[in-house]
């Protein structure tokens, strides 16, 4: 497994050890221990959640805030995505930085995005399927967004807007300024 820091401060890249023959492929998606020898971080899996999407489709960018903030374990089932994840920690060295990376069945690639940072993905393929763990309950109560181009962060997300398609939740979400969400990891 090669593990790789992005730039943003525990932000980590990964790319498992893949072992391929006739009968197709295997590997071990996550390892709770190697990912700990890696990192340092101590990542519990507390749910799994899938989403499947069109091209085109952007969800994000989310977080929940604390007593209920996760952090995700990101990878791709199916397809393609652009997956960003931005930092909203104030006391950050890397505060309002993203780092945005390809993610695909093909590469097999996986992001791991800490408590403190919102999470978005656009739909690069026909149709991508993603399966992220996070480490703690979904809380609607801590849900939280913000609009994906927001001007503060200016991801370059490569398609126009007319091209992206947003849920009508995703739409209403406010920019940092307008929200400013506080995360003290």
């Amino acid at each position: 497994m090669k593990v790789e820091q992005t730039n943003l401060r525990d932000c980590w890249l990964i790319e498992p050890d893949v072992y391929e023959d006739q009968r197709g492929f295997f590997y071990e998606g996550y390892n709770e221990k190697k990912f700990r020898d890696a990192t340092g971080i101590q990542f519990y899996v507390r749910q799994i959640n899938q989403s499947r999407s069109s091209f085109g489709v952007l969800r994000g960018l989310h977080f929940q805030v604390s007593p209920k903030a996760q952090a995700k374990y990101v990878s791709v089932i199916e397809g393609e995505v652009l997956d960003v994840a931005v930092d909203l920690r104030k006391d950050s060295s890397t505060y309002l930085e993203h780092f945005a990376v390809r993610l695909s069945a093909d590469n097999k690639k996986h992001l791991f995005i800490p408590k403190g940072m919102a999470h978005g993905f656009l739909v690069l393929s026909e149709h991508a399927k993603l399966m992220y763990q996070v480490d703690e309950l979904y809380s609607q109560e801590h849900d939280g967004g913000i609009a994906y181009n927001d001007p503060d962060i200016n991801i370059s997300w490569g398609l126009s807007d007319e091209e992206i398609i947003l849920s009508e939740k995703d739409t209403l979400l406010p920019t940092l300024k307008e929200s400013n969400p506080i995360f003290n990891y």
